[in-house]
């Protein structure tokens, strides 16, 4: 699985980072970034939550 974070979207409310902080953090600037290529299985099922519960819709999910 990979996920990314639409730049144009993402209002910084940092969700996806306290459900899944090994996966997203917050850039200098307050907004959203990925830190890894591929989602590790083990972080899988919070990435998928992170996703569900972004505010804004601004993370894309892409099963391999």
């Amino acid at each position: 699985m990979r996920v990314r974070v639409d730049d144009d979207i993402c209002a910084g409310h940092g969700v996806c980072v306290a459900t899944c902080p090994e996966v997203f953090r917050l850039t200098a600037d307050g907004f959203s970034e990925v830190l890894v290529d591929v989602v590790p299985a083990e972080h899988v099922e919070a990435a998928r939550t992170a996703v569900e519960q972004c505010p804004e819709h601004a993370i894309e999910m892409e099963i391999d």
